[in-house]
């Protein structure tokens, strides 16, 4: 059997690169399970383990493997045991979140992707500080974003959801779709290309796996009724794969997230009408909170920009901050927030001190 990589996304860059390691074979990493990766090379599919070199010289989760990774690999059949992967191979996009818990590390959702579909659903799911965490996410990792808003046979002020989320969209595409008949399914195909990949990313249960079984064509994928009581779908995709559409299209599921930590993310570019403000202010250093001038100020008293926005904006810049930091330095970042520096700090404490020798 034969496999021709380029229907997986092998381009001319990829394969440029991967001519240069000799007697290694390129392969594209479509499932993850812990230790061990399903890839997919010129012979088919194959069980792999990460060499102990590259293990060895790896400096945090990002210098290993994960889903959609094009990496070389030391044979193309498992005769003689799991293949054995060698080098990954540069990544021309890569979506990056920060680890759930405390530890500020990054984690690798997907790898070499060209489009991220944004789901959400138009029921209890939709929150407008959400999209604009997955935005800042996504136009980080290189890829183009595009949103896609489901069960929409279970939303009732649909104008409405799409009018608010009109503020946080500018120039993004947006599609909606329902499980229940073919609305929106047409479109979100038109995105589906040879060789092209599309990722699927947002929260547990609101319908990437029905999406991508309509793409598929088939049921594949497990799918579970919306729980009773609430109008919430229950999380099936439990690790990341990869998988080819019968069009010749690409896409990557991912398991729900319930949170989405930054680690990196453009605040620029997801919010671009408030830095176009605040470069209009009459101070450079214009704190937008009482200044004279402040551009940024007036468009909230004017209507043009709500404070809820204006305040994700402030809040995801503070996360970006702080996730370089180690816990110790980000408590004392969130105590200088408070209190201003050390020498700050110090004073505030003597003044407090004298109040209570007093």
């Amino acid at each position: 059997m034969y496999l021709n990589l380029k229907k997986y996304g092998l381009s001319d860059r990829f394969e440029q690169e991967a001519s240069l390691y000799n007697n290694l074979f390129p392969a594209r990493i479509i499932e993850q399970h812990r230790d061990l990766y399903k890839v997919v090379c010129e012979h088919g599919e194959l069980i792999a383990g990460i060499s102990g070199k590259l293990a060895y010289h790896a400096e945090d989760q990002m210098s290993f493997p994960a889903v959609g990774d094009w990496v070389m690999i030391d044979r193309t059949d498992n005769n003689s045991g799991n293949a054995v992967i060698k080098n990954i191979l540069g990544r021309k996009s890569v979506f990056v979140r920060q680890t759930a818990g405390t530890s500020n590390e990054q984690q690798i959702v997907a790898a070499n992707i060209d489009i991220i579909f944004i789901c959400m659903s138009l029921n209890s799911d939709f929150n407008i500080r959400r999209i604009e965490r997955y935005l800042a996410v996504t136009w980080d990792s290189m890829a183009t974003p595009v949103i896609v808003l489901t069960k929409s046979d279970l939303c009732d002020d649909l104008q409405e959801k799409l009018d608010e989320l009109s503020s946080v969209s500018i120039g993004i595409d947006v599609i909606v779709c329902s499980s229940e008949d073919e609305n929106g399914y047409q479109a979100v195909s038109s995105y589906i290309e040879k060789g092209k990949t599309i990722a699927f990313i947002g929260s547990s249960g609101v319908g990437k796996s029905t999406l991508i079984n309509r793409l598929a064509g088939d049921e594949n994928q497990a799918v579970q009724e919306i729980r009773k009581g609430d109008d919430k779908g229950k999380h099936t995709t439990t690790y990341r794969q990869l998988k080819l559409l019968p069009n010749g299209g690409i896409v990557i599921d991912t398991p729900g997230m319930r949170e989405l930590q930054l680690y990196t993310g453009d605040i620029s570019k997801t919010f671009e009408d408030i830095e176009e403000l605040a470069a209009q202010c009459k101070y450079k250093n214009c704190s937008h909170v009482s200044e004279p001038g402040c551009m940024v100020r007036n468009a909230i008293e004017n209507g043009i920009l709500s404070e809820e926005r204006f305040g994700s904006y402030l809040k995801l810049q503070r996360e970006m901050e702080y996730s370089n930091l180690n816990s110790r330095q980000t408590e004392q970042e969130k105590i200088n927030r408070m209190f201003g520096s050390k020498k700050e700090m110090k004073n505030v404490m003597k003044h407090l001190k004298g109040r209570k020798n007093r």
